[in-house]
């Protein structure tokens, strides 16, 4: 699998009060693609953070339905996929990709 293709499976990191707790326990966020597998998303975490993956929970959050400007729309599907890291592993966001 090419790096472009990682990337398109790896949309991005999810930062937010939940994951901070659930980092106590090995375990990051990441904004996936819709139609990513388990595989292919532990895959893609392990080359492009050099880390090694024990374990990728996924869920679906379905997209709420929304007003704008008087008409209804419905936001889009996010998937969602929590990894739990090899003990002694972390991965961190605020440095930038090799």
């Amino acid at each position: 699998m090419s790096r472009e293709a990682m990337y398109q499976i790896i949309r991005g990191p999810l930062i937010t009060e939940k994951m901070t707790l659930l980092s106590e326990n090995n375990q990051v966020g990441f904004k996936v693609s819709i139609d990513a597998s388990k595989p292919e998303i532990a895959a893609a975490i392990e080359t492009l953070f050099s880390v090694n993956v024990l374990s990728v929970n996924t869920l679906i959050q379905k997209g709420k339905t929304k007003r704008f400007k008087g008409r209804p729309g419905v936001r889009s599907d996010v998937k969602k996929a929590i990894v739990t890291l090899a003990p002694g592993q972390s991965i961190d966001f605020t440095t930038g990709l090799a």
